[in-house]
């Protein structure tokens, strides 16, 4: 079930566009998400130099991902993607534990920017697949995701490379992609 069973759900708001914001360290998996959520080969992913971004238009409904490169030269440049922003999704490497510390930071100055304020977002616990990984229960307690308290959020356990746990979260993601606390 990829992205268009996801638009078809979203049905009820009709010529309604969605920017979704991909952000998260470099490695993390984005565009390996991305392109899973779009049906495309993952067999080869480059690191991202800018950006990508996927456009998927059904029954008058568009999905705009835009996936930033995750670099530390580039992250200053995160900024220029903010405005407008209906869903923030930001993916982190759950068997790079020595990031932790690092992610946890990036995801709290995004938290904090004022044109994000209020934007929904859904945190991947990417990598799944690897025996290392750290379970997503474990990210959120030391991210202390508890404490977010001016959006909804949620974090969702995945694996990009097998697919696994992505619906889940892009389910979340049209649950609450209109749910932008004003």
């Amino acid at each position: 079930m990829g992205l268009l069973s996801i638009l078809r759900k979203l049905k009820s708001a009709p010529d309604q566009e969605v920017r979704i914001l991909l952000l998260g360290l470099d490695n993390a998996g984005k565009t390996t998400l991305l392109k899973q959520l779009a049906s495309e080969d993952i067999s080869h992913i480059t690191p991202t130099q800018g950006f990508n971004i996927k456009s998927v238009q059904s029954q008058g409904f568009k999905l705009n991902v835009w996936d930033i490169g995750g670099q530390r030269k580039i992250r200053p440049y995160w900024r220029n993607y903010f405005e407008n922003t209906d869903i923030l999704i930001y993916v982190i490497d759950s068997a790079d534990r020595k990031r932790f510390e690092e992610t946890g930071q990036e995801l709290a100055e995004l938290l904090e920017e004022e044109k994000l304020s209020c934007v929904p977002v859904l945190i991947f616990a990417n990598k799944q697949d690897l025996l290392t990984a750290a379970p997503a229960s474990e990210i959120a307690e030391g991210l202390n995701l508890h404490t977010i308290r001016d959006r909804i959020w949620q974090i969702q356990s995945c694996s990009a490379l097998t697919g696994e746990g992505i619906q889940d979260g892009m389910n979340w993601v049209c649950k609450n992609v209109n749910a932008k606390k004003k």
